[in-house]
């Protein structure tokens, strides 16, 4: 019979091989998810089972779906991406139904929309459905929860296609089973009942049979599917880095950074231009986001690289302009004043709590006139002192509202969008 390998979620099968690893899955989970989860291919009944044994064949990959979700989304499988799958299924499907129909032969060609897809999948959670085996050997349509449902009828699937399903949780499985397996989980996440639903990758049974190693089941992001953060100072990666590990700790191995911890090799907004037109030349594999600040040195620097012929792998954006920023306090030669520091003066530092600690108001320095741009360039003062406080934040401290993340938040935010538009563009 040999030995298979699962990918499941809520005991619905999206994906197997038998007698090897099969596709790599290791990309939606991270190494704390390596853990011991039972398996359909032992008995535990078998009064000699030895423990060992026991172990070696439970060895899986298991996360929740909501867990999983966001870093499917890092993989290009985001709600709009499904729908263009599920959109272009339905027009295959529509072709081939006409051209294997005989004339008089009529077909459902009023097919589910993706809006009307999604509240199937809602209607059958997961944890409601009977995983049991069907010992007749074949679940039918007029069994279980599915009786009388009219929208099966209108999904780009026919019923007598479907093949043999033993259960509520298979049947359901093989009428959605036309999308990929990760656009499966993804449109799955839509339901609210499925979010703590296991994803297993159950990777045991394989290995302990001598069909796969260990070494081929490793968590995390591959290399060509991380993003690599170009920033032209070195607070602005361990300020992005740390914040990535304090508020999206699920998917901080999707992105890499420029290593600083000597010194930035490319550091100030003209390297970083040079740097970006030399990848540009060099034709650079790997996806690549250039981060300037939102001020008016980072905005010179973001219209000169967005001239540029970017590669498709490539994005450059400034932070994102807040409205926190619109009237913020400023001192330069005539004296303070509140005035927009959007792309003239808010650099990295001002995204963080600038009321956390015992620090007075805080305050941008108007320090040069940028004649060609006729602003002047601000800087934050103090804004060492506030890099060392957030810097000493922990995963309790943001969680329990102690320290203002908003301002990171949208940081991270427009990051991971210029990620989706990357990956968007892998389609085209």
């Amino acid at each position: 019979m040999g030995t298979e390998i699962t990918l499941d979620v809520g005991g619905l099968c999206v994906d197997w091989n038998k007698n090897s690893r099969g596709a790599d899955h290791g990309m939606l989970f991270q190494s704390h998810h390596r853990k011991r989860v039972k398996t359909s291919q032992l008995d535990y009944d078998y009064p000699e089972l030895d423990a060992e044994v026991i172990a070696s064949m439970e060895r899986a990959l298991c996360a929740t779906l909501i867990e999983v979700c966001p870093r499917l989304e890092l993989l290009g499988f985001t709600l709009e991406a499904v729908k263009n799958e599920y959109e272009s299924s339905v027009v295959a499907w529509l072709d081939m139904q006409s051209r294997i129909r005989e004339p008089d032969d009529l077909f459902e060609t009023n097919i589910l929309s993706f809006t009307e897809f999604c509240d199937f999948i809602k209607s059958y959670p997961l944890v409601q459905l009977d995983n049991s085996y069907n010992e007749s050997g074949c679940f039918k349509i007029t069994q279980g929860k599915f009786q009388n449902d009219p929208r099966i009828l209108r999904l780009p699937v026919h019923a007598h296609d479907i093949g043999v399903a033993y259960s509520e949780s298979s049947y359901f499985g093989a009428l959605i089973g036309f999308l990929h397996p990760y656009s499966t989980l993804r449109v799955l996440a839509k339901c609210e009942q499925n979010f703590n639903v296991d994803v297993i990758w159950n990777y045991g049974p394989v290995v302990e049979n001598g069909y796969a190693s260990e070494d081929d089941f490793v968590p995390g992001a591959r290399r060509e599917q991380a993003f690599l953060i170009a920033t032209e100072g070195s607070s602005d990666v361990h300020i992005i880095k740390h914040a990535f590990a304090l508020l999206k700790p699920e998917i901080q191995d999707f992105f890499r950074f420029i290593d600083v911890s000597e010194s930035h090799p490319f550091p100030g907004t003209g390297n970083l231009v040079k740097f970006a037109d030399g990848l540009i030349k060099i034709d650079i594999q790997n996806n690549v986001i250039f981060v300037f600040d939102n001020d008016a040195e980072g905005y010179e620097a973001y219209q000169r690289i967005a001239k540029m012929s970017l590669l498709p792998n490539m994005r450059v954006m400034l932070l994102p302009e807040l409205a926190a920023f619109s009237s913020f306090l400023t001192s330069g030669p005539s004296g303070e004043s509140l005035a927009d520091i959007n792309r003239r003066a808010a650099a990295i530092e001002c995204y963080l709590d600038l009321e956390y600690g015992e620090y007075p108001a805080a305050k941008v320095i108007w320090t040069t006139y940028k004649k060609e741009m006729e602003v002047y360039h601000g800087a934050l003062e103090h804004k060492e002192s506030y890099t060392r406080s957030f810097l000493k934040q922990t995963y309790d401290s943001v969680r329990n509202n102690k320290y203002d993340t908003s301002k990171l938040v949208a940081v991270l935010d427009a990051l991971i969008e210029e990620c989706f538009s990357i990956k968007s563009s892998e389609g085209e």
